[in-house]
């Protein structure tokens, strides 16, 4: 039986096409420039333990869906953390500290965030204080600790732990490294974008000649779908179609795509995608996303498990893949698309369509990947 048609699964839950869209090369390049991009490249890929992730080919899904190859850039074996993150929180601690060891850093974070400052700051000798909200597993706090960073829980939700953070840092003097952009907090959220952007670098390598025709991004606030556009300005000499992937209780982008202007949504209900439940998107990001992303689509939780296990199990391709729940909604939004023949048809997914996912974590929260292992 097919994987995509069983129990007749496998669906997105809303789609919207971009009215403004039109990729600037130029302009996305004056927000996040070349110079920023090279330089974090340069100076990352001489990290101990720097190697190129994984660029998997998911060839028995890219059969299924009569599309002609499917590539999964495979963050779970970035640094031995886990998550694509780990190349943008702890680049923005080394550039911002300076080598000055007598400076305490502070973050607020949903997990792979933190963990790559209090990982960057283990490496630089330096304190680190990590802000988050209820939300956040337990497991996840101790992977933060073992790093050797304070935590501090906030009620409420994210955005909960990110006001405690800042304001208790503004009464310490401590230094903020956060992905997140407000009001005249930019540089740091640019150097996360810069870092994240080696992803990129990576993957116009790993493709060599080949054309990708459609690139699926998982945005929360938007930071690392913004950095992969900028990534594409940069190194690729064509522009494939732009998807951004969110969840349906989060979708800020969407919204704010919708209405040409960022929007701050109102979350009901957690998403299990975490590090994705976002109520609004960054400042930098939205001004790279807002013309350069053609569609965007939302997935609810449903299919989260079901993804992780056939990941896990080869059943998309001949390789096991650990994919964490925020690896999921590019698959999921890919498979729901290619069941909708309209939709299909109309964003030009066919069998020379070359597709980009992005697995950016692996079993970073491994109680919560183990519980949807064995669901």
């Amino acid at each position: 039986m097919s994987l995509i048609t069983e129990d007749n699964s496998w669906k997105y839950s809303s789609v919207l096409n971009n009215k403004n869209y039109n990729f600037n090369k130029d302009k996305i390049l004056k927000i996040l420039s070349k110079n920023d991009i090279d330089e974090a490249y340069n100076i990352i890929s001489l990290w101990d333990g720097y190697i190129s992730t994984p660029l998997i080919s998911l060839n028995k899904l890219s059969k299924e869906l009569k599309l002609n190859k499917i590539f999964y850039k495979d963050e779970s074996k970035r640094f031995g953390l886990k998550s694509f993150k780990a190349l943008g929180g702890a680049y923005a601690v080394q550039k911002i500290s300076k080598n000055k060891k007598d400076i305490i850093i502070s973050t607020a974070t949903a997990g792979n965030h933190g963990r790559s400052v209090a990982w960057g700051s283990k490496k630089l000798g330096l304190k680190c204080k990590i802000f988050i909200s209820e939300h956040v597993s337990e497991s996840r706090a101790k992977v933060m600790r073992n790093f050797g960073a304070d935590i501090i829980r906030v009620k409420g939700n994210y955005e909960n732990s990110l006001n405690e953070c800042i304001k208790k840092s503004n009464e310490n003097n401590w230094q903020i490294i956060q992905d997140v952009a407000w009001q005249d907090y930019k540089l740091v959220p640019k150097l996360t974008m810069a870092g994240y952007s080696v992803m990129m670098k990576e993957i116009s390598e790993q493709i060599k000649k080949q054309q990708i025709s459609h690139v699926i991004l998982q945005a929360g606030v938007g930071g690392m779908a913004a950095a992969m556009v900028a990534g594409i300005a940069r190194y690729l000499n064509h522009v494939p179609k732009i998807i951004i992937v969110e969840p349906e209780s989060a979708a800020c982008v969407l919204e704010s795509i919708k209405s040409g202007k960022i929007e701050k949504i109102s979350i009901e209900k957690e998403s299990l995608m975490g590090g994705m439940s976002c109520g609004e998107v960054s400042l930098i990001p939205w001004e790279i996303l807002k013309n350069s992303v053609s569609d965007c689509v939302t997935v609810s939780d449903d299919y989260i498990s079901k993804t992780i296990k056939f990941l896990a199990n080869c059943k998309f391709s001949d390789k096991k893949i650990i994919g964490g729940e925020c690896a999921t909604p590019g698959i999921i939004s890919l498979i729901g698309l290619c069941n909708d023949v309209e939709i299909k048809k109309k964003i030009n997914l066919n069998e020379v369509s070359n597709v980009l996912l992005f697995g950016c974590e692996g079993d970073a929260d491994e109680e919560l990947y183990q519980k949807l292992l064995n669901l």
